[in-house]
Order: structure tokens, then C-alpha cells, then sequence
């Protein structure tokens, strides 16, 4: 009988093929999806995103202008990661310590208004739905998964 060889799905010989977005470090991918997002225009900007702040624990709105994209493609890989996310774990998630002057600092939750208007995007473009278990939340769509996939390859590709 002749073997057969087979290649595992980690092998190197395989190539972009069986790279997900848990094989490209966090940092690279959100940046290279955020430029993914913006390049293809389907997210539209709300037209508050240079005014608002994201959370009252803040004193100032985003210094970088494409931060709502940058936010969009952190959501999109949590949702990815974890699953069942709606908008109150986002807002723990993006939460920080508010300073509160002589009293003691204490955690503050961030506005939901963001990450429900991302959210309501991504559906859009049928990146996201919404999850059918009791928990409620959002979940990644089959071509969500795809198009996220096929991004972390681009950059492990690139990286070789």
C-alpha cells in the first residue's frame, strides 16, 4: 500500500490557507482590518465621531482620527474570540478607572452609544448577527469569519 502524505493545517508548506485570527498577534490585525474597513468605504461614520468622548471616565475625544475604525476592527476580532458579546460587555470592556479628584478613583463603564452604532454597521455588512441563545449578544457570521480569516492570512503572509 503507498502512504499517503498529508499535511497538517500548522505546517508551513500550507500557507495562508489554515490562518485564523487567532494566529496573527492582535495589534497587526486590528490595525490591517481597521485599514481594511476604511479602504472599502462600507462603514459609514457617524456624524458625532470627532466630538463624542468614549466614556465619562475620559476627558477628551480620540486624538486619532480613524479611531472609529480602529474600534470597529476591535470589536469585529472580540466578537470573533468570544461570541455571545453584546453592548453592556463591551462597555465593561472599554470601561476604565475614572479620577474623581481627592475621592477615590473607581471603574466607570464607556458609553454605549459606540458600540451599539458598530454593531448596527457590521450587520449591516454581514460581518455580525444576532445570537440566537437566551444570553442574547452578537455573534460572527459564516462570511464575518471568512473575511477575518482571510485578512490574518494576508498578514501572516506578509510576516514570512
Amino acid at each position: 500500500m503507498a502512504s499517503v502524505h498529508r499535511v497538517s493545517n500548522n505546517s508551513p508548506l500550507e500557507g495562508p490557507c489554515g490562518v485564523t485570527v487567532k494566529d496573527v498577534p492582535a495589534g497587526d490585525f486590528i490595525v490591517a482590518y481597521a485599514a481594511h474597513l476604511k479602504r472599502t468605504g462600507k462603514v459609514e461614520l457617524p456624524n458625532w465621531s470627532d466630538l463624542v468622548k468614549t466614556s465619562k471616565a475620559k476627558e477628551l475625544a480620540p486624538y486619532d482620527p480613524d479611531w472609529y475604525y480602529v474600534r470597529a476592527a476591535a470589536i469585529a476580532r472580540r466578537v470573533y474570540l468570544r461570541g455571545n458579546v453584546g453592548v453592556g460587555a463591551m462597555r465593561k470592556i472599554y470601561g476604565g478607572k475614572q479620577r474623581r479628584g481627592t475621592v477615590k478613583e473607581r471603574f466607570s463603564l464607556s458609553g454605549g452609544s459606540i458600540p451599539r452604532h458598530i454593531f448596527a454597521q457590521l450587520e449591516k455588512m454581514k460581518i455580525l448577527e444576532k445570537s440566537d441563545s437566551q444570553k442574547g449578544g452578537r455573534r460572527i457570521t459564516e462570511t464575518g469569519q471568512r473575511d477575518l480569516d482571510s485578512i490574518a492570512g494576508q498578514i501572516k503572509s506578509a510576516d514570512n
